[in-house]
């Protein structure tokens, strides 16, 4: 049930005769389509949507009328695109932003000063702890917290909740990333379609050309290492040198190593696994590791969940799964 509240968090009851959409990890909005017959002033900027004990809804933001098609259409950030809204900023006189402690702890002073009591940490102790952990600079909050966790096979989970007479807020803790492939042998014996793409012959010696002119020109080399990470040292050598020129003079030197380092990531070997998480039957969560297994050629993947799209069209719901690596 999708309920509907006003900016106090007062609720004002289930919204109904609409179609809803949740895309809460890739352009991270939500949308309302309501018939221009069905639509009440309360479903207007800054009232909030959300499905009890999920993280889908958020806030609506935009109102967009189609007297044509006789709609009514809300949008709004996702809750995680609130946070990935927010961005953690070096202390001044220090080059990164670096934290210590219990994880809730750490979560707990970088979000909820920036949400004004609506978005709550858990206070249960973790017993896992970061010690001098540094963000990237002027990273965003969810990027930054994201990446934290992972670092101790943590993963974000948000809960929007309600207690009995008081006003709502989402939950957000810290809970270990379930890896799946581990726990269940995923095959197509098990009746579930996958795809599997193992590519082995990306570019591993990127040539940079940047600003100046003929010998002038600054040119940078990157290398593909044995173990995946990018170098300035040539692992790849003669036959399994695979080689590509990349030109880029209009980023300032001093970026030009870590935009051509995004171009090598997009070029070089990569695997790709997408399958019908849905079809598990368990609740996976973004974060959490699926896999599969083909006896035939006898590769096996595992990939993170990366996103999940929530949808409601009258009154059949259904979720779509998006795999780390995998295009949209």
């Amino acid at each position: 049930m999708v309920i509907l509240a006003n900016e106090d968090l007062r609720e004002l009851g289930s919204i109904k005769d609409a179609n809803i959409t949740v895309d809460l990890n890739g352009n991270r909005t939500f949308s309302v389509q309501i018939a221009r017959s069905n639509w009440y002033e309360e479903l207007t900027f800054s009232s909030l949507i959300y499905i009890m004990g999920t993280e889908y809804g958020g806030i609506i933001g935009e109102v967009l009328t189609d007297t044509t098609l006789d709609y009514v259409e809300l949008k709004g950030l996702s809750w995680r695109g609130r946070l990935a809204k927010k961005i953690i900023q070096p202390p001044a006189g220090s080059d990164y932003k670096t934290v210590s402690g219990e994880l809730h702890t750490v979560m707990k002073s970088l979000i909820e000063p920036e949400f004004n009591g609506l978005f709550v940490v858990s206070q249960e102790d973790t017993g896992v702890t970061v010690s001098n952990y540094q963000f990237e600079r002027y990273c965003t909050l969810l990027d930054g917290l994201t990446k934290m966790l992972k670092s101790k096979g943590y993963r974000l989970q948000l809960s929007f909740r309600r207690e009995q007479n008081e006003p709502g807020y989402l939950y957000i803790e810290a809970v270990p990333i379930v890896d799946y492939s581990n726990q269940i042998e995923l095959s197509r014996d098990c009746q579930l379609n996958y795809t599997m793409d193992d590519k082995r012959d990306g570019v591993n010696h990127l040539i940079v050309t940047g600003k100046g002119e003929m010998q002038d020109r600054n040119v940078l080399h990157l290398y593909v290492q044995e173990n995946g990470t990018i170098g300035s040292q040539q692992y790849y050598t003669g036959l399994q040198e695979i080689a590509e020129v990349y030109e880029n003079t209009s980023t300032e030197t001093d970026e030009l190593q870590s935009k051509s380092e995004e171009r090598l990531q997009e070029l070089m070997n990569k695997k790709t696994f997408k399958m019908d998480v849905a079809a598990l039957g368990i609740d996976v969560n973004i974060g959490d590791i699926v896999g599969g297994r083909d006896y035939l050629t006898g590769m096996y993947m595992a990939n993170p969940v990366e996103n999940i799209v929530y949808e409601l069209t009258g009154d059949i719901e259904s979720k779509t799964y998006k795999l780390e690596g995998e295009n949209q």
